[in-house]
């Protein structure tokens, strides 16, 4: 698998996850720390977030990081 076709399958899961807990992609971009801008590139594989960025990810969403990737 390709790193774009990755990141886009990484970008739906985020997506996914934030819509279940009904938060919009303004509000979990503020939850995290990080701009709206980035927090939309991340959703439609357009960012490559670091190991970092991917933990406040999966800690602003109530989940463990094995969750986070489940299913890529």
């Amino acid at each position: 698998m390709s790193s774009p076709s990755l990141r886009r399958s990484f970008g739906n899961r985020i997506r996914e996850l934030r819509l279940a807990t009904g938060m919009t992609q303004e509000a979990f971009a503020d939850k995290c720390g990080f701009a709206r801008t980035y927090m939309s590139r991340v959703e439609t594989g357009g960012a490559n977030p670091s190991l970092d960025a991917i933990k406040v990810l999966a800690d602003a969403l109530g989940v463990d990081l094995s969750t986070l990737f489940q299913g890529l």
